[in-house]
């Protein structure tokens, strides 16, 4: 038993209510969050998104899947696209960033990419409420540079100096595929 009280006093989750577990990892996303939506907050050259986690991923592609979901005749496939581009596009990042040396985990990526689309999901969601093509344009591309600004950032400093430019291209070619979906919607 004293092994066992030991080993809990560093951070045992186990006993803990799953209420204070929900608003820990609620606090989590909102640091993740915080991090991609100020500039000031970069300047710590990423640490805030070091300690992944897929939570706010998942809930911000179900987010922009179901708000670009809502407005297509065929909503399933719409979601269904963006769900696969997400995901697999963000996979395909990944893999090329530790193809080219890159210092990143295949989840730590994942979990940037996925945070990152944090503006284009706010850019999907103006764009829902005001439904003028002109706006939508620009909230489209303010959201692509916020979020391509957020994740280079980050993944750049991953990367091996001479491989920097390979390794940030898919990223820029990963938002703008997200960026064409909630301009064709």
């Amino acid at each position: 038993m004293a092994t066992e009280a030991s080993h809990c006093q560093g951070r045992c989750t186990l006993d803990e209510p799953v209420t204070e577990t929900i608003m820990r990892d609620l606090r989590s996303i909102g640091t993740k969050l915080k991090y991609v939506m100020l500039p000031r907050a970069r300047a710590d050259k990423g640490s805030g998104l070091r300690e992944w986690d897929l939570w706010g991923p998942l809930v911000l592609c179900l987010a922009l899947g179901i708000m670009l979901s809502m407005r297509a005749e065929q909503a399933s496939l719409a979601f269904a696209l963006v769900f696969v581009i997400v995901w697999v596009g963000s996979g395909i990042v990944t893999l090329n960033a530790v193809l080219l040396k890159g210092k990143i985990s295949f989840f730590q990526s994942v979990c940037v990419l996925g945070y990152c689309i944090f503006p284009l999901v706010i850019a999907a969601f103006c764009s829902l409420l005001l439904q003028v093509i002109w706006l939508k344009v620009i909230f489209v591309c303010i959201g692509f540079t916020w979020a391509t600004g957020a994740s280079v950032a980050f993944m750049s400093e991953l990367l091996p100096e001479d491989r920097k430019v390979l390794g940030v291209y898919p990223v820029w070619l990963f938002y703008v595929a997200i960026a064409w979906l909630i301009l064709i919607s």
